[in-house]
């Protein structure tokens, strides 16, 4: 890997193309260097735990929704859409929209945190909707993924966007476009122009996950990669996008993020250097914020230790900055405390999330979430005996580049009313790669069939997963098979029409 530093050059020194990182980016997306058989093999994992996690969210209302908006674009050769059979297709853009959404829904996929967090699996809706509307070959899209990978790692090392507010996505579009790139062996240039346009439109504030959470915390990575193809898409017919998008007088880097005196270092592969990021990056055992998977494992080794938890005065959880001030009490979001609160802001509180943990010794995707569980007497009470403060050895070890000493954990000191203190702690999460029970291919499979259980049939799961084994000998126009279909009647149903539902000026 070599070591780029990025930082804004003004109108009146302009920096030559060949310095700027949307172009270092285009050329190692360009790079047709081969996909390792490691690599290869975790990208067939992401998808198996992208279409679990879409399996479970088929018919809540954020996924029905975007759904909705795509069958109202059907095309040909086109994209398929989760839960529906590999036939109906519908434009690309609105496939990586939808399927996009179905992913992010549950907030339950794979994961990356450096200087800033990611989720990179969103990269992989926009590319195989790209790969299947152009028919190309497993091959081709393990490449493009492993080029999506590469590129959102190295930026979210590279580049803090939470600090200046603003939302992780805008590393998501340039990755993404990166990827389509890759998959379709385009050119420097043309990778070059889509990155910096997909940078430019998918840069917002983070207030999406900020306050009373709302469904837009799903819909904005399928955004960033909805706009990826649309990037690409213009790219292609030869058009140009805001230049340098990172580095310019009036740029990313200049007003959004640390100003004109601001240096970034991003790392990025050098010619013929292995796309490995991917094996950088873990997934979720639960169906929670990342901050929050260690903790789950951690209550669960508590509660027998502790015992009966109205005996409880207080609990302190000792942790990163990060954790701190994102979904702990330092973010002084009081909706963080509400048992009225939305599922999303429920996903990124610690402290309803460790108390859940606790009473029930297990996490489920739906029922920890439940109006009705999250009102229980008992629970809201042991929930505003807990609060977070940030400890400064888990903040160092949150952004340490050492993967054995980086930590995502926390200590936790629980006080009973008698006086007595209960500590433990952990690290990483037991299904980290260097957790107590790191996840493997058998892991991904049973999370799938767990998740779509009732939704997806025996049969149906079976030849989905062994259409994943053999992702890489797939031949062009088969990428179809990387979807599963579902009875209608388990795809759930629009609450409101939308404006791509009128007809001839009326609502259908």
């Amino acid at each position: 890997m070599k070591q780029y530093d990025v930082h804004v050059h003004p109108s009146r020194a302009p920096l030559p193309r060949s310095g700027q990182l949307a172009w270092k980016i285009a050329e190692v997306a360009a790079d047709q260097v081969p996909v390792e058989r490691t690599v290869a093999q975790m990208i067939g994992n992401r998808i198996i735990d992208n279409a679990a996690v879409a399996a479970a969210s088929l018919k809540r209302r954020s996924v029905v929704s975007a759904r909705a908006q795509a069958l109202a674009h059907s095309y040909t050769p086109g994209a398929t859409l989760y839960g529906f059979a590999t036939e109906r297709r519908v434009s690309p853009e609105w496939a990586a929209w939808a399927n996009g959404v179905a992913v992010r829904e549950l907030d339950f996929h794979d994961t990356f945190l450096a200087a800033d967090y990611s989720h990179p699996g969103d990269n992989i809706p926009p590319i195989l909707a790209v790969a299947q509307h152009c028919k190309r070959s497993g091959a081709d899209l393990i490449r493009g993924v492993a080029a999506g990978y590469e590129i959102h790692v190295d930026l979210v090392k590279g580049i803090c966007l939470h600090e200046h507010k603003i939302d992780h996505i805008a590393h998501l579009g340039p990755s993404a476009a990166a990827g389509i790139g890759a998959l379709l062996n385009l050119a420097a240039e043309t990778i070059y122009q889509a990155v910096q346009q997909a940078l430019h439109v998918t840069t917002t504030t983070r207030q999406s996950r900020k306050g009373e959470i709302s469904s837009w915390k799903a819909y904005a990575p399928a955004f960033a990669g909805k706009m990826a193809v649309e990037a690409v898409d213009r790219a292609l017919r030869g058009e140009g996008a805001p230049s340098p998008a990172w580095e310019g007088e009036d740029g990313v880097i200049a007003w959004l993020l640390g100003g004109p005196d601001a240096n970034y270092r991003v790392p990025l592969p050098e010619p013929g250097e292995p796309k490995q990021a991917i094996l950088d990056t873990y997934t979720k055992e639960h169906s929670a914020e990342y901050q929050s998977q260690a903790l789950i494992d951690l209550a669960r080794r508590l509660a027998p230790a502790i015992g009966d938890l109205g005996r409880v005065r207080e609990i302190v959880i000792h942790t990163s900055h990060h954790t701190h001030y994102v979904i702990g009490t330092g973010a002084n979001d009081p909706q963080k405390m509400d048992p009225h609160a939305s599922r999303e802001t429920l996903d990124h509180s610690i402290m309803y999330i460790f108390a859940v943990a606790l009473e029930d010794r297990a996490w489920h995707h739906e029922k920890s979430y439940a109006r009705e569980r999250a009102g229980r007497p008992e629970t809201v009470a042991l929930w505003h005996k807990i609060r977070t403060v940030e400890d400064p050895e888990w903040t160092r070890r949150y952004h340490s580049h050492d993967p054995r000493q980086k930590a995502f954990g926390a200590r936790v000191v629980v006080t009973l009313e008698d006086g007595a203190t209960i500590e433990d702690e952990i690290a990483v999460a037991d299904a980290h790669p260097l957790g107590a029970r790191p996840f493997g291919r058998s892991d991904y499979i049973n999370k799938f069939r767990t998740l779509a259980d009732g939704v997806v049939s025996a049969a149906e799961q079976t030849r989905f997963l062994e259409a994943v084994d053999r992702v890489e000998q797939l031949n062009a126009g088969e990428l179809g098979s990387l979807n599963f279909a579902v009875d209608s009647d388990l795809l759930g149903q629009a609450e409101r029409v939308g404006l791509f539902d009128w007809n001839d000026g009326r609502q259908a």
